[in-house]
């Protein structure tokens, strides 16, 4: 028995790696296997960046060698039994074809800006660049601004046929552009002043789940928002004196798939409820949250009020990184939040998120992680605001509920959404 599975283990490891190069025209190559015996499966790497695996043995593969130059090509087989056996071959190209490069030229009396220019060499269908999370397709010469200091990767991609062949440079920006935010200009507003909640702009969520912080209302279609005298109204009611799921009324507003932000001036003017037991909060989540829940998603609380802490707001930030409890928060002293109207606002960048209340130098809190990543900030992509009066909860009814202040309302004014015009 022994020698027999000798045997069949040498017979295993019994096979030869080759393959055959043909040129078809200038730039593309054929690559044809003629490894022999008894293997499983191959491994191609044909030296320009592209490879291939297979289990079929009669596959070939025709590869475009857009630049000249010498390419190593490499074919590794392996067996049944774990050994592989590996075969390398020179391709040699002498024409290019296609040639991917581009100039990157800072202007120095505006040292934000560069100036991209494709100078590709060849034929190609189509080309975009890629910086900042932005894509900008098939101009020639295009200028991308760079608001702050750091370091940036620019990428061109360009696409021929089902081909697509990229350079990328790195550049390096000194300093950040003190007039970034002063170039913001107004890209949408709500300033209500309709007869009702535009449908445009807004849904009402609906449910008595608790939502996910042990709430007690009932968030209800639209019964529970008005809009009159140039405002928006949500209003939280009693139904009875339970205390429980379902003794409250209220709303919740989002933008979901209407309308989505990425960075900007965020500015909501609102006078907010008073109370013990109530939450009222303007808010926003990633339009992603759907497939990257929450908190990966990322959350940014403009502004909260808990009812049994008068005359304080809070600005706070959930990632992956820190959330819930754990989130990253600071709280502002405001004697007239319920008796007054008062901007709350949101400075999204790339760099940091910045929230005040009535103006950019009355900062509430500042949340600009030192080394960026997947956990901490995933605040490069969109998100949808969100408007709701909470009853309870873990936060809103940590001291009771007084059950004796309602029906209580949040009214607000506007909502307006600033961002710099490229």
């Amino acid at each position: 028995m022994l020698g027999l599975s000798g045997c069949q283990k040498e017979s295993l490891n019994d096979f030869t790696v080759d393959f055959r190069i043909e040129y078809t025209d200038k730039n593309h190559v054929k690559f044809i296997n003629l490894s022999e015996g008894e293997y499983y499966s191959l491994d191609w790497d044909f030296g320009n960046g592209e490879t291939a695996a297979s289990t079929e043995k009669s596959k070939t593969y025709l590869v475009y060698y857009p630049q000249a130059g010498d390419y190593n090509v490499t074919l590794s087989v392996l067996d049944y039994t774990g050994n592989s056996k590996t075969v390398s071959k020179k391709v040699t190209i002498e024409n290019t074809d296609l040639l991917v490069y581009f100039n990157a030229q800072v202007d120095t009396p505006n040292p934000n800006y560069i100036t991209l220019e494709n100078t590709s060499v060849g034929e190609f269908d189509s080309f975009k660049w890629i910086y900042r999370s932005k894509e900008v397709e098939n101009e020639a010469i295009t200028i991308a601004y760079f608001p702050f200091a750091g370091s940036y990767e620019i990428e061109l991609q360009v696409t021929k046929g089902a081909d697509t062949f990229s350079s990328k440079q790195t550049i390096a920006i000194l300093q950040d552009d003190p007039e970034y935010v002063t170039k913001f200009v107004l890209s949408w507003a709500d300033e209500f002043d309709g007869s009702e909640v535009n449908s445009d702009y807004w849904t009402f969520e609906t449910g008595a789940n608790g939502w996910g912080n042990n709430e007690l209302q009932e968030y209800t279609n639209g019964k529970n928002a008005r809009v009159e005298n140039g405002l928006l109204i949500l209003t939280a009611r009693k139904v009875n004196n339970n205390t429980t799921i379902g003794s409250y009324t209220s709303t919740r507003m989002i933008s979901k798939n209407k309308k989505e932000f990425t960075y900007g001036k965020m500015e909501i003017r609102a006078k907010l409820p008073s109370g013990r037991g109530i939450w009222p909060a303007i808010w926003m989540l990633g339009a992603d949250i759907e497939t990257n829940s929450w908190p990966a998603c990322g959350e940014i609380d403009i502004m909260e009020y808990v009812g049994y802490q008068p005359n304080t707001v809070h600005a706070t930030v959930h990632t992956s990184a820190g959330y819930g409890s754990n989130g990253d928060s600071s709280s502002k002293s405001l004697l007239t939040a319920e008796e007054e109207f008062h901007v709350y606002g949101l400075i999204w960048t790339e760099k940091e998120l910045v929230f005040y209340t009535d103006t950019p130098e009355n900062i509430t809190h500042v949340y600009s992680p030192s080394i960026k990543n997947n956990l901490n900030w995933p605040f490069d992509k969109p998100q949808f605001f969100i408007m709701n009066i909470a009853v309870g909860g873990n936060w809103g009814g940590a001291q009771g509920i007084d059950n004796s202040i309602f029906p209580q309302s949040m009214e607000i004014d506007f909502v307006r959404v600033y961002q710099f015009n490229e």
